[in-house]
């Protein structure tokens, strides 16, 4: 994203501790001084606010809403940590519905993140409301997620481990991450270096002060 902030995408099957990890993320780099903050999930709110999951009918419109909201806040932060992005409503849409449509238009959102993080499956299953189905789902769903970035070529960070070593583990992915796009802005606005050959006409030219063959 020219011009906008950067934005973390954390992915993964449910019960993978997305939202603890993505809140765990934005409060570090708040404290740190840096202009971050958390999309949570759309599907969440949806559920909370209907009282139901969606429809097939009704993903399109899921995934269309959350990378909205992340493409606002990446004009008005420097980091953006995305608690899932398009692609996970088109994972439980091809998964759920046997519906394969939405895939282009999410794997063509996702591509706009600078990071993608996917939660490992190493966490216990929990119950939590409306948006789980079992365990049995995880490990099709994770397989269908690496399917698809692969595809796409579309990196991917495993994010794995229990409590703190699992934030610390995406930290240091988020850090070198920020720092690399830090290093490719600040490359950007240094001039280029140009080559002048020996025989330029400039008395101070390096060339002129090296022994001739």
């Amino acid at each position: 994203m020219a011009d906008r902030g950067t934005v973390i995408a954390i992915v993964g099957a449910e019960s993978t501790g997305k939202t603890t990890l993505a809140a765990g993320l934005t409060q570090t780099l708040l404290a740190e001084g840096v202009s971050a903050v958390m999309v949570p999930e759309f599907l969440r709110e949806f559920c909370d606010e209907h009282g139901r999951t969606p429809s097939p009918r009704e993903q399109a419109g899921i995934a269309q809403e959350q990378t909205r909201r992340i493409v606002q806040s990446a004009q008005e932060h420097a980091v953006v940590v995305a608690d899932t992005t398009a692609l996970m409503t088109a994972v439980y849409s091809d998964h759920l519905f046997d519906d394969v449509s939405l895939y282009a238009q999410a794997l063509s959102d996702h591509a706009l993140t600078q990071l993608t993080l996917l939660t490992a499956l190493d966490l216990p299953w929990q119950a939590d409301g409306l948006q789980r189905d079992g365990a049995h789902v995880r490990e099709p769903v994770d397989s269908l997620i690496r399917q698809h970035l692969a595809s796409a070529r579309l990196p991917f960070s495993v994010v794995a481990g229990q409590g703190a070593h699992r934030l610390d583990q995406a930290l240091l992915t988020v850090r070198q991450a920020l720092s690399a796009t830090q290093r490719a802005q600040d490359n950007a606005c240094r001039p280029r270096w140009r080559w002048v050959c020996e025989k330029c006409d400039d008395g101070e030219c390096e060339q002129h002060w090296l022994p001739r063959a």
